[in-house]
């Protein structure tokens, strides 16, 4: 059964994180009328079971979802790590952009955040994450910002998403749209969702796991 829990920040923003699947409940559940996302999408090391080709489809499939549910006058936010795979780099800014264009979304714009300082080699995955920025309809007049952030920031976990990300694509969306609610539907422990309630904004999570889901309920 889903659970659902709720909490009100120091703002009076509220936090509501349910615990559930997020393709699920995302097709069977109208998103408010003022909500943009800001999430990171698993890799196909967190989905158990799945070949690489079939997660590719899930994910390029998922981003056409989130795309598709943003408000109009919103955007969906992707915070998204290339990973190595069957001797190939797997790039996610270009599943992403498969995902959005589905939608009838394009890209607003697209930042590089720096998970080891420039210049550092990194074991195993990329020194830098991509951050991309779709909408359908929200016109891109202005709010041009750093097209690249130094630090991504404090990690509570290893597949979290660093909280300066998070600050800037919430920053983004209060000082550059109309939108107040934030949705995370793989909101993990619930970074993205502690920054918009401390800026001010609503903001709903959707969580799998139960313990993850508990802790961003609790996550300040």
């Amino acid at each position: 059964m889903t659970k659902k829990s709720q909490r009100r920040a120091s703002s009076a923003a509220m936090r509501n994180v349910i615990c559930g699947d997020a393709g699920a409940y995302l097709r069977s559940h109208d998103t408010p009328t003022d909500a943009s996302f800001v999430t990171s999408l698993p890799d196909v090391s967190e989905l158990r079971g799945q070949t690489l080709d079939a997660w590719r489809a899930w994910f390029i499939d998922t981003v056409a979802l989130v795309a598709a549910k943003s408000a109009a006058n919103g955007v969906a936010i992707f915070f998204q790590t290339d990973v190595f795979r069957n001797g190939q780099w797997i790039d996610k800014s270009y599943l992403c952009h498969q995902g959005a264009e589905r939608a009838g979304a394009r890209l607003l714009w697209h930042k590089i955040v720096c998970r080891v300082p420039a210049g550092s080699v990194a074991d195993g995955r990329p020194g830098y994450a991509h951050m991309l920025c779709f909408a359908r309809e929200l016109p891109m007049t202005s709010g041009f910002t750093p097209d690249v952030i130094p630090d991504l920031g404090s990690m509570d976990w290893s597949k979290a998403m660093g909280r300066n990300a998070c600050v800037a694509a919430c920053e983004w969306i209060r000082d550059h749209t109309e939108t107040r609610t934030i949705i995370d539907p793989f909101c993990g422990t619930g970074t993205v969702l502690a920054v918009a309630n401390e800026l001010g904004l609503e903001a709903l999570g959707i969580e799998i796991d139960e313990a993850r889901a508990e802790r961003a309920r609790r996550k300040k």
